[in-house]
């Protein structure tokens, strides 16, 4: 695979990575896909392992959200509405200020749709806090899987 495949793969991990982070992005099956890519290109016994060590830990990943404690982001009575606006303007925030706007405009606008509902500034916060928590434990298992899937990739080229 010459410099440019894998340059073209390392984007799609990149794009799949951010997917994590970005709702609505199937992160994790756009980093398996750049495996199956690289793999289908390769054709070597190392490629064909990765493929399948990343098979295994996506589908754990899967099991594993099955498994944690479920948290409701609805859990402090945030309405669908309030989440939805929450994630536009986390998608919005990502494009007007680069990865940490997605952050500042979803906990940003969660925060003030709550506090605008409960109308106090202890209540709004504490139905932020739950919302985020339970969202961020999923985003978490997702980033941790898509990672270890990355880094195996990773070293697995540096290997060859």
């Amino acid at each position: 695979m010459g410099v440019w495949q894998l340059l073209a793969v390392g984007l799609v991990f990149l794009l799949g990575l951010l997917g994590v982070l970005v709702p609505g992005v199937p992160g994790p099956p756009i980093v398996w896909a750049g495996v199956l890519w690289w793999a289908m290109t390769e054709q070597t016994a190392l490629a064909w392992y990765v493929l399948f060590g990343a098979s295994a830990v996506l589908l754990i990943d899967q099991v594993l959200k099955w498994l944690l404690p479920p948290r409701d982001p609805r859990a402090a009575g945030a309405p669908y509405r309030t989440l939805f606006l929450a994630g536009v303007a986390g998608i919005a925030g990502f494009f007007l200020v680069p990865v940490v706007g997605a952050v500042l405009g979803s906990v940003g606008v969660l925060y003030l749709l709550e506090r605008q509902r409960l109308g106090s500034h202890g209540d709004a916060w504490a139905a932020t806090r739950t919302a985020m928590r339970s969202i961020g434990l999923a985003v978490l298992t997702e980033l941790l899987a898509c990672l270890l899937v990355v880094g195996a990739w990773t070293g697995a080229v540096i290997a060859s």
